[in-house]
């Protein structure tokens, strides 16, 4: 039983913003009242600059990977690691720690495919840089990364209880992109500028 004590740890560690956190210790602005509004690493980027995107992202992928890595590690069942990464997932995008209004929840997805499994998240990764190569969108890297995940996780991963926790979180990813998808077919989402 203490096994499931992995999904709330899970949830509360998905809640630390690194987006707020570093901004506050960088004395940037708080990214949930400029830019977007979205405590992610693309609007620190907007408002901070590459470093404090850097940090963000770092801090927010290894809140999704820590947890699921170290369920991984101790070999609980794949529902446990599953809910485990749902967890880490959902307090990204819910933080507890920060009224509940968090981040779109890239970043920690990746995390938490890679403590799934290493090739998984490369490959996330890689759909994702590619993409980014191609038209300098970072929503629309991520949204085609995020639907592409699945069918990468039964392909390299094969176990159904982990693809359909895939799934929920590109089905997450998607909705909680909404603005940037009406944005991306009205032909009016921003690149960002290196």
């Amino acid at each position: 039983m203490i096994e499931w004590l992995f999904v709330p740890a899970a949830y509360l560690i998905g809640s630390v913003s690194s987006a707020i956190i570093i901004c506050r210790l960088m004395g940037l602005p708080d990214p949930r009242e400029q830019g977007s509004g979205n405590p992610g690493a693309t609007n620190v980027m907007r408002i901070g600059g590459k470093k404090a995107a850097a940090a963000t992202l770092s801090g927010d992928l290894l809140k999704g990977l820590i947890p699921v890595y170290a369920a991984h590690l101790l070999g609980v069942p794949a529902g446990l690691l599953a809910a485990t990464g749902l967890a880490a997932f959902i307090g990204h995008l819910y933080p507890i720690f920060f009224g509940f209004k968090g981040g779109k929840g890239v970043a920690t997805t990746i995390g938490v495919l890679l403590g799934f499994s290493w090739v998984l998240g490369i490959a996330f990764v890689a759909t994702w840089l590619l993409m980014y190569k191609v038209g300098k969108i970072s929503s629309l890297s991520a949204l085609t990364a995020a639907v592409l995940a699945p069918a990468y996780a039964w392909f390299i991963v094969g176990n159904p209880v982990l693809v359909v926790a895939v799934a929920l979180m590109t089905a997450v990813l998607l909705w909680r992109h909404k603005s940037n998808i009406q944005r991306l077919l009205a032909g009016e989402e921003k690149t960002i500028k290196s």
